[in-house]
C-alpha cells in the first residue's frame, strides 16, 4: 500500500523515540534500560488509550532488532484472543522459534490489551515468560494494571503512561494538517482534543474524518464527533436523576442502537455530565464506577447501562425526599 493511502494514524506513527509525543521521562527510562540490549528486562506498559504505549513498544523493537524487527517480533491483541489457547498456540510457538541471525539478542513478543486476558491465560503466560527468558522478551500493554496478575507484574519493569496534555496533542495535529495541506483553525483542534479525552490515536482518526469534509473547523468537528450526541447523554442523565427512568431508557436505546454510540463513550460522556451537576453526590459517582467495573469485567452492556439509569433514578428520588 502506498504511504499516501495509509490511515493517518499509521502514516504518522513515530518510528523513533525522539518522535514520540510527550512521555519524555518514560522514553528516557527505556533508553537507559536498552543501552545494553541483552540485559533488557520484560516490560509492562499501563495507562489510558492512545497515549503512545504501543508506539513506544514498536520503537523498542526497531531499536534493538534493527532491520530484522518484523521477522523477530510477534504483535498480538490479547482482547481478540483472550484465552489459554492463544497463549499455548501462538505465544509459546513463537517463543520456541529459534533465531538464526547472530545480531539478534532475543525475539520480542508484544501483547496489547493484556488486561483482557483471562487469569488462566495469564498464569500460562507467566510460565512461558520464565521458560523463554534466554531467547525472548515480552512487552505487555494494558489500560488497567490491576487486571494483570501479581506474578506477571513482578517479572516486569512497569512504566505508567500518563494522559497527554492539550498543547502536545494540538501541536501534533497541527503538524499533520500542515503536511496534508489541510485548512484548519486552532479552536477546532482544541475541540478535537476535548472530544477525544486526550486519546491521540482517536484524535488523529477523527482529524482525518473531519479533513475529508474539506476544512477542519468547529462545525465539521461537531458533526464528526457527534457533539450533539454528547448533549443527549446529558439529557439522559438528567432524566434519570429526575426519576423519569422510562424516558431516559428510551433515549438511551435510541442513542446506542440507532446512532451507534458505544457503551464506553456513553459512560465517558455521562461522567463528564455528572461532574457538571451542582447536586453531585457520592452515590452518583459510586453508581457510575460500579457500572464501569462491570463493563470492564465483561457484563452485558445493555443491561448494565439500564441498571445505571435505574440506580440514578433511585438516587434522584432519595435526594428529593431528603430535601423535603
Amino acid at each position: 500500500m502506498e504511504i499516501k493511502n495509509l490511515m493517518w494514524v499509521e502514516k504518522y506513527r513515530p518510528l523513533k523515540f525522539n518522535e514520540v509525543t510527550n512521555q519524555k521521562s518514560i522514553v528516557d527510562g527505556i533508553r537507559n534500560l536498552i543501552e545494553s540490549p541483552g540485559e533488557m528486562p520484560n516490560l509492562l506498559f499501563s495507562g489510558p488509550a492512545g497515549v503512545g504505549k504501543t508506539t513506544v513498544a514498536l520503537c523498542i523493537t526497531r531499536e534493538i532488532l534493527g532491520d530484522y524487527w518484523k521477522d523477530y517480533t510477534l504483535e498480538l491483541n490479547a482482547s481478540d484472543e483472550r484465552g489459554i489457547n492463544m497463549v499455548r498456540e501462538r505465544v509459546k510457538m513463537f517463543a520456541r522459534y529459534t533465531t538464526i541471525v547472530s545480531k539478534i539478542p532475543f525475539k520480542i513478543i508484544i501483547l496489547d490489551e493484556a488486561d483482557e486476558m483471562t487469569n488462566d491465560a495469564q498464569t500460562a503466560l507467566r510460565r512461558i515468560i520464565e521458560d523463554s527468558a534466554r531467547s525472548t522478551r515480552f512487552i505487555l500493554i494494558c489500560n488497567y494494571l490491576s487486571q494483570i496478575i501479581e506474578p506477571i507484574q513482578s517479572r516486569c519493569v512497569i512504566f505508567r503512561f500518563t494522559n497527554l496534555k492539550e498543547e502536545d496533542v494540538v501541536k501534533h495535529l497541527e503538524g499533520i494538517c500542515k503536511k496534508e495541506e489541510v485548512e484548519y483553525d486552532a479552536k477546532s483542534l482544541s475541540l478535537l482534543y476535548e472530544s477525544t479525552g486526550g486519546d491521540l490515536r482517536h484524535a488523529i482518526n477523527s482529524l482525518q474524518a473531519v479533513a475529508s469534509m474539506g476544512t477542519v473547523n468547529t462545525v465539521n468537528v461537531s458533526v464528526v464527533m457527534g457533539i450533539s450526541e454528547k448533549e443527549t447523554v446529558g439529557e439522559i442523565v438528567k432524566l434519570a436523576l429526575s426519576g423519569k427512568f422510562q424516558e431516559a431508557r428510551i433515549k438511551l436505546i435510541e442513542l446506542t442502537k440507532v446512532y451507534g454510540m458505544s457503551e464506553r463513550n456513553f459512560l465517558r460522556y455521562a461522567n463528564e455530565e455528572i461532574h457538571k451537576l451542582k447536586t453531585l453526590s457520592p452515590e452518583v459517582v459510586s453508581a457510575l464506577a460500579e457500572c464501569d467495573y462491570r463493563l470492564v469485567s465483561g457484563a452485558h452492556p445493555d443491561i448494565q447501562l439500564a441498571s445505571l439509569l435505574a440506580e440514578l433514578s433511585k438516587i434522584g428520588k432519595d435526594m428529593d425526599l431528603k430535601k423535603k
